[in-house]
């Protein structure tokens, strides 16, 4: 019995079987991915408020003494948008190498950007283009950290585009995806 396999070929595969540990891999790592670019996306809709709120007793009461609390609460809102902090906007003003046009254009394209790709990547539409481009958006990301000199960023966005290549090799092992071969 020749069981001699290639070096891609386990022996489900070999047999005309599918690779599940490859395909639950990618899985993973799509879903991971998907999720990942569309919070992130959603979080850039964030503000906080401040109200007002009576301290309560341990009955759900307010407290007989009319002390109160200012609290900080997060709501999204279209309003809210900030492609990028503001504390990074400040930074990037003082860089010659990323003109303010170019930081304009590319904050108010960054959060859209992430939200596709995102839930593209989550559907399974255009699996391997999703994945590029998101790895490109993460690229970009990274260019910007090392224009600021945030090492731990920059090893963070690395990690990022590591999954995004992982995700790609394991590609192959996609199923249920819209418009597979690409």
């Amino acid at each position: 019995m020749n069981t001699d396999y290639s070096t891609t070929a386990t022996p489900a595969t070999a047999a005309g079987g599918t690779d599940w540990a490859a395909t639950f891999g990618f899985w993973l790592l799509r879903l991971w991915l998907a999720l990942r670019a569309i919070q992130t996306a959603i979080e850039k809709y964030a503000g906080y408020r401040t109200e007002k709120r009576p301290i309560l007793d341990e009955f759900g009461n307010p407290d007989v003494s009319g002390a109160m609390y200012e609290a900080k609460i997060k709501f999204y809102s279209w309003a809210n948008y900030h492609g990028l902090p503001a504390s990074m906007q400040r930074q990037f003003q003082d860089e010659p190498l990323m003109p303010a046009w170019l930081l304009k254009m590319y904050g108010a394209a960054l959060g859209p950007a992430l939200c596709i790709l995102g839930v593209a990547l989550l559907l399974g539409v255009g699996t391997r283009v999703s994945l590029f481009l998101m790895g490109l958006v993460y690229v970009s990301l990274t260019w910007g950290l090392i224009l600021l000199g945030q090492d731990g960023g920059i090893s963070w966005m690395a990690a990022h585009v590591l999954l995004v290549v992982a995700a790609l090799v394991l590609a192959k092992h996609n199923r249920w995806a819209i418009l597979k071969s690409w």
